[in-house]
C-alpha cells in the first residue's frame, strides 16, 4: 500500500512524498491521462525525459480492450505498456455513466447525450452494480465494485479508486442523497482500494458527510462528483478538506488547468489528473505563461491554427524548455498543424503536458521556499 508524507507546508499548500512500489511521487503532482495504457501521442521514454513521474489509466476502457486478463497474463500494465514508474487506475465508474450506451427499449445512446434536464437513468443501476452496453460493440455488461477492484488489481496499479455512482450537477438535494448512499455502499465493497471517492454534489451537508466516510474508510482521499462552477470547486474543496485528515493524500479527479492548479494546491489539494494538456494539444490549443502572453481571459492558450502565426519566428512559449520549443517555431507548429502533419500532435502534446508537469514542479519549488504566493501573483494577476 502507498505511504504518503508531508514534507513541508505553506498555509494549506504542502509537498509531500507518495511512496508507491514502483516509485516515490512527488507532491503536488499532474498525472497525465493514458487512456487506453497510452498517453496519447507519448511513449514511455517521451514521458520519462518530460519528468512525468505517474500516469493515468482507464479500467473501462482496458477492461473491454484488450481485456484486463489478458493484460495480466502479459505480466501486468507497467509491463504491457513499458512503464516502469507508479500507474494510477480510475474505477471505472464515470466512464459507465457516461460513455457507455443505454440500454433504452434495445436503442443506443451515449449515456454523455444529456439536455438540459437531468433525465432518468437509462442504465440498469442495482445495488449489485451496472449493466450497460459497451461504447464499442454493444455487448452487455456489468461492473461491480467487486469486479472494479478486480481489473485494476489484474492491471498491476498502484493507486486504486473505489468504485461509486456518477451525481448529476442537475440533480437535486433527494436525488444527490440517494446517489451518496449508493456510493457509499458501494464504496465499502471495494476492498483494498487506495483512494476512496467523496460526493455530494454541490451541498455542504452531503459533502462533509462523504469526506468524513472516506476518511474514516481509505488511505486517501479523491474528490469527485459534480459542480456547476469554479466557485462551487473551490467550496467543495474547502468542505472536504476541512474534513478529512492533514496526513493523507488528496488528489482532485478531472481537473488540471492553470488557473485551478493554483487556487486548488492553495486550498491543500496534492495531486490531479486531466485530459486537458493532450485533448487541448489534439484541437490545436497550446500553453503559455505570462511571458508569452498567457493570461486568465486566453486560459493561458494560444490557437496554433490561426494564421497570424504562419510566419512567426517564436518557439510556443519562451518560458519552456521543451523540445518542442527548444527546436520549432510557432510556424513550424502552425504548418503541421493544419497539414494534419503526425508531427504536429507529438510535437504539441510534448509541449502541453513538460508545460503542465514543469508549472507543477514549479510550485513545489516554490511552496518549500515559502513563495507560493509571490509565483501564483505572476500567473494569476489580471
Amino acid at each position: 500500500m502507498a505511504q504518503f508524507k508531508i514534507l513541508h507546508k505553506s498555509g494549506k499548500a504542502r509537498v509531500g512524498q507518495l511512496k508507491t512500489a514502483h516509485g516515490v511521487i512527488e507532491t503536488p503532482n499532474f498525472i497525465p491521462v493514458g487512456t487506453q495504457g497510452s498517453v496519447k501521442a507519448l511513449s514511455p521514454r517521451d514521458l520519462r525525459e518530460i519528468g512525468v513521474q505517474v500516469v493515468l489509466a482507464n479500467t473501462y476502457h482496458l477492461m473491454l480492450r484488450p481485456g484486463d486478463q489478458l493484460i495480466k497474463k502479459l505480466g501486468g500494465l507497467h509491463q504491457f505498456m513499458s512503464w516502469d514508474g507508479p500507474i494510477m487506475t480510475d474505477s471505472g465508474g464515470f466512464q459507465v455513466f457516461s460513455l457507455g450506451v443505454a440500454l433504452e427499449h434495445g436503442v443506443g445512446k451515449l449515456l454523455r447525450e444529456e439536455e438540459t434536464k437531468a433525465k432518468p437513468r437509462l442504465n440498469k443501476i442495482t445495488e449489485e452494480g451496472v449493466t450497460f452496453q459497451s461504447h464499442l460493440d454493444g455487448s452487455k455488461q456489468i461492473l461491480t465494485p467487486e469486479k472494479s477492484m478486480q481489473i485494476q488489481t489484474n492491471l498491476g496499479s498502484d493507486l486504486t479508486v473505489a468504485f461509486d455512482d456518477l451525481e448529476s450537477p442537475k440533480h437535486n438535494y433527494e436525488e444527490t442523497f440517494k446517489s451518496l448512499k449508493l456510493t457509499e455502499r458501494w464504496e465499502l465493497r471495494s476492498r483494498g482500494a487506495f483512494y476512496g471517492v467523496t460526493h455530494g454534489g454541490i451541498f455542504k451537508d452531503l459533502r462533509i458527510r462523504s469526506a468524513k466516510f472516506v476518511d474514516q474508510n481509505f488511505p486517501g482521499i479523491a474528490l469527485g462528483g459534480a459542480h456547476k462552477d469554479k466557485k462551487t470547486l473551490y467550496q467543495v474543496i474547502e468542505w472536504t478538506v476541512a474534513n478529512v485528515s492533514e496526513e493523507k493524500p488528496r488528489h482532485l479527479l478531472g481537473i488540471g488547468e492553470v488557473e485551478d492548479l493554483f487556487n486548488c494546491i492553495e486550498r491543500g489539494i496534492d495531486l490531479f489528473d486531466c485530459v486537458a494538456p493532450t485533448r487541448r494539444a489534439r484541437n490545436g490549443s497550446l500553453y503559455i505563461s505570462p511571458k508569452s502572453g498567457g493570461n486568465l481571459k486566453n486560459n493561458f492558450t494560444l490557437n496554433i491554427s490561426k494564421s497570424k502565426y504562419k510566419g512567426d519566428k517564436n518557439p510556443i512559449d519562451n518560458w519552456c524548455n521543451c523540445y518542442a520549443c527548444q527546436n520549432f517555431s510557432r510556424a513550424y507548429l502552425r504548418h503541421l498543424c493544419v497539414a494534419g502533419e503526425i508531427l504536429y500532435h507529438h510535437l504539441a502534446t510534448t509541449h502541453n503536458v513538460y508545460f503542465i508537469t514543469n508549472l507543477v514542479k514549479k510550485i513545489r519549488e516554490a511552496i518549500l521556499n515559502n513563495q507560493f504566493g509571490k509565483l501564483k501573483a505572476l500567473w494569476l494577476t489580471d
